[in-house]
């Protein structure tokens, strides 16, 4: 049964691919830093390129040939829950030890 891509997100013949803007620099860091844990949690790692305050992210299953797999569907809806307030306490966390 063919998945509905998740809002935000295009599919292409073998990745999901998202693009997100942060305010700057430190709250891009801040997202990677949370989309890392959920990686990391669900043993499946995104495609992460940032270019100061842009996130471009490609998902798809290696292991599966690089196509698209249920693990990517998945993990981008987990990455669109992300919570707002928990982004902005890493960032906060980030800023405080920036500034160490």
């Amino acid at each position: 049964m063919p998945q509905t891509v998740p809002t935000g997100w295009t599919q292409t013949t073998n990745a999901l691919t998202r693009t997100i803007q942060r305010a700057d620099f430190v709250e891009a860091l801040a997202l990677v830093v949370e989309i890392g844990r959920l990686a990391e949690a669900a043993n499946h790692h995104p495609d992460i390129d940032i270019r100061y305050r842009t996130v471009h992210l490609s998902l798809s299953t290696h292991s599966a040939g690089s196509q698209v797999t249920d693990k990517d569907f998945a993990l981008a809806q987990k990455i669109n829950d992300l919570s707002e307030a928990a982004i902005r306490l890493t960032c906060d966390e980030l800023h405080r030890r920036f500034k160490a």
